[in-house]
């Protein structure tokens, strides 16, 4: 059984982890796989054809814990607690639901102190007691409803019939169901840079690079750490040495075994194998891949990930907040028999912009290339396949629900989806 502290606005956990409010949802992952063979059973649930409408939910049965995360910003917004009888829960170092101490009504405001009255719930029959980041509630039968002058201080039980929590909630703020998830919390930055914002920088129909709004941890003159933003820009032709420089070391280094989409080059079978490899720098928190030439050592692509669940590389990336402006192709109409030029306004398109949307506007490759992910241990790709459509210089890989998994901007050779 897991023992557990409670800090209402903040977090549940332990001395060896904790999970935070506003932590992402890869780093409450990274606790879960810390704690193999504690932590078992555990669901991930979310909504396949509508992603940014439902919560991504990482669900505990074993220890009855739902971690509820904001499906955009991909943040830690509530922590319930929803069968008590499973874990021990303290708050200040002592126990106040564990098989030894039955969290009854008494018992919360023994350890938590006075607060306003609670709110009667009639169609759930749940009384809801309210503190600042932190509610509990009880189910309560209609008999023992109140006359409701002094909500839940009215209620009258026989003896030894209080109700006992059925849930817990920690959130951020005075309000249980309007939390917004907060922002990342300093302690959750581990040194690591986060993109805010990334543009694709074009010029005459071609992309020149990215330019990338960032933030990190930084110290005050009293040496309190605190959130440091900064702005760095990263172009086709760059040595790997300019990119480190500007972003830091890469959260891993990974050499191109070998290129699966070769065979949609022209004469690819004229190509004689080179005895080196081009190479990707993967920054994992700012949702990015540069590759480098193995001859020159220059980038020459950028794929940009949306982390969306149910594609193969989901948890792998936070989400790039890339934005991308691009012309609409010139389309005609007719008026009085006479062809007309109709100018519509330049197209938008961000992680959450769908295909469909951006299809109707652009005039993509009419045949995508179907890519198909799968490890060299385990050939199987639950997630099925998606579609890559060339456009320009870009590359736009499409999930079946019509979102975008990644954006792919190359330079001088034709384009390689594959990463």
């Amino acid at each position: 059984m897991l023992e557990l502290d409670v800090v209402p606005e903040r977090s549940l956990g332990c001395e060896q982890w904790e999970f935070i409010l506003g932590m992402h949802f890869s780093q409450a992952v990274a606790i879960i796989q810390s704690q193999v063979g504690i932590i078992k059973g555990v669901q991930v649930l979310y909504s396949d054809m509508n992603p940014l409408a439902a919560d991504l939910v990482i669900n505990l049965p074993q220890d009855g814990i739902r971690l509820i995360f904001d499906p955009v910003v991909q943040r830690l917004k509530i922590i319930e607690i929803y069968n008590v009888k499973l874990v021990k829960l303290k708050y200040c170092g002592l126990a106040f639901s564990s098989p030894e101490v039955v969290p009854s009504i008494e018992q919360i405001e023994h350890s938590f102190g006075a607060t306003h009255p609670g709110v009667y719930d009639s169609e759930k029959q749940l009384f809801v007691l309210n503190f600042r980041g932190l509610s509990f509630c009880f189910p309560v039968e209609s008999k023992f409803q109140p006359g409701y002058a002094h909500g839940l201080g009215s209620l009258q039980f026989p003896s030894g019939a209080s109700p006992v929590v059925s849930r817990v909630s920690i959130y951020g703020g005075s309000d249980p169901a309007g939390g917004r998830a907060p922002p990342l919390p300093l302690c959750c930055y581990h040194n690591h840079l986060y993109a805010e914002r990334v543009e694709v920088l074009r010029e005459r129909l071609s992309t020149r690079g990215v330019r990338l709004h960032l933030f990190t941890e930084g110290s005050s003159r009293l040496l309190e750490l605190r959130k440091h933003s900064l702005c760095r820009e990263v172009m086709f032709g760059d040595t790997c040495q300019d990119v480190a420089t500007a972003l830091g070391a890469p959260s891993r280094v990974f050499y191109k075994a070998e290129d699966k989409m070769k065979i949609h080059s022209p004469n690819a079978h004229r190509r004689v194998a080179s005895r080196h490899s081009d190479f990707f720098f993967n920054y994992f928190t700012l949702g990015m891949d540069i590759l480098f030439d193995a001859r020159t050592h220059a980038v020459k692509k950028f794929v940009l990930h949306t982390n969306f669940p149910g594609h193969y590389n989901f948890n792998m990336y936070h989400r790039c907040e890339f934005h991308l402006t691009l012309p609409p192709d010139v389309r005609h109409a007719s008026e009085n028999n006479k062809l007309i030029d109709v100018s519509p306004v330049p197209v938008m398109i961000s992680a959450y912009t769908k295909w469909d949307a951006i299809s109707e506007q652009l005039k993509p490759s009419e045949r995508p290339v179907v890519l198909n992910r799968a490890s060299s241990t385990n050939t199987t790709n639950p997630f099925g396949s998606t579609f890559c459509y060339g456009y320009q210089d870009i590359i736009f890989e499409v999930m079946p629900n019509s979102y975008i998994a990644s954006l792919t901007l190359y330079t001088e050779e034709r384009p390689n989806p594959d990463v």
